[in-house]
């Protein structure tokens, strides 16, 4: 097996709670006085109108509390992968001696389509226009090779608050630690056109495709 390409991805969510780096880079960010910084997890977002039960949830929302409530929500979101599943992975680590963890034994790709504009993309066009109504943001926190896939930082990167609804927090693994690599703020809009990161194709390679495809109904029965 060939030796890796490109930088390391994260396909485990849990990843980004190590060390609290992500809610202190946010807390940061957002102006939160350090100790005064309090957290909560899955809070209910919606509420189905059947059961009446939590239809969704906010991941963690990252709050402060000096006379009013502030608060803003936080996503992650990890790549989900193709390929085979990842047990034969873990009893490997479980077996590992070596300082380095053993490489994997199987052939997986990042599926970067599905975690993002199948996954992500539908979560932040629910919650989005709520949280910019209610007068909060919603910050998403990504690895670096999941933000290059939906085309990368902005030309003119966005630091303003006050300028978008969408609070990208972009993290990278070096030396098998989780660093803090670059955020930018984005309309809810520009949001969801990086995460769609795709264009329709015209109606002749459409057809093109179609017709070498099409075959009789008959042998599909």
């Amino acid at each position: 097996m060939g030796a890796p390409e490109g930088d390391p991805v994260i396909v485990c969510p849990v990843r980004f709670e190590q060390d609290r780096i992500i809610l202190k880079w946010l807390a940061g960010i957002v102006g939160f006085q350090g100790d005064a910084a309090m957290v909560a997890r899955e809070i209910p977002f919606m509420t189905s109108t059947v059961t009446g039960k939590a239809a969704g949830r906010i991941d963690i929302v990252l709050a402060e509390i000096e006379g009013d409530l502030t608060w803003y929500g936080l996503e992650i979101q990890a790549v989900y992968f193709s390929g085979p599943g990842m047990d034969d992975e873990f009893r490997a680590l479980l077996d590992n001696a070596d300082p380095r963890p053993p490489y994997p034994g199987s052939v997986r790709r990042p599926d970067w389509r599905s975690s993002s504009a199948k996954r992500l993309m539908p979560q932040l066009q629910v919650k989005g226009p709520t949280l910019r109504r209610w007068g909060s943001k919603i910050a998403v926190a990504v690895d670096r090779p999941f933000f290059e896939a939906m085309g990368g930082p902005s030309p003119n990167a966005n630091r303003d608050l006050n300028d978008g609804d969408v609070l990208w927090l972009v993290a990278k693994i070096s030396s098998f630690r989780l660093c803090p690599d670059h955020w930018e703020a984005l309309t809810l809009e520009a949001a969801t056109d990086k995460l769609l990161a795709a264009r329709t194709v015209r109606k002749q390679e459409f057809e093109e495709v179609l017709r070498e495809k099409l075959e009789p109904m008959r042998k599909m029965l």
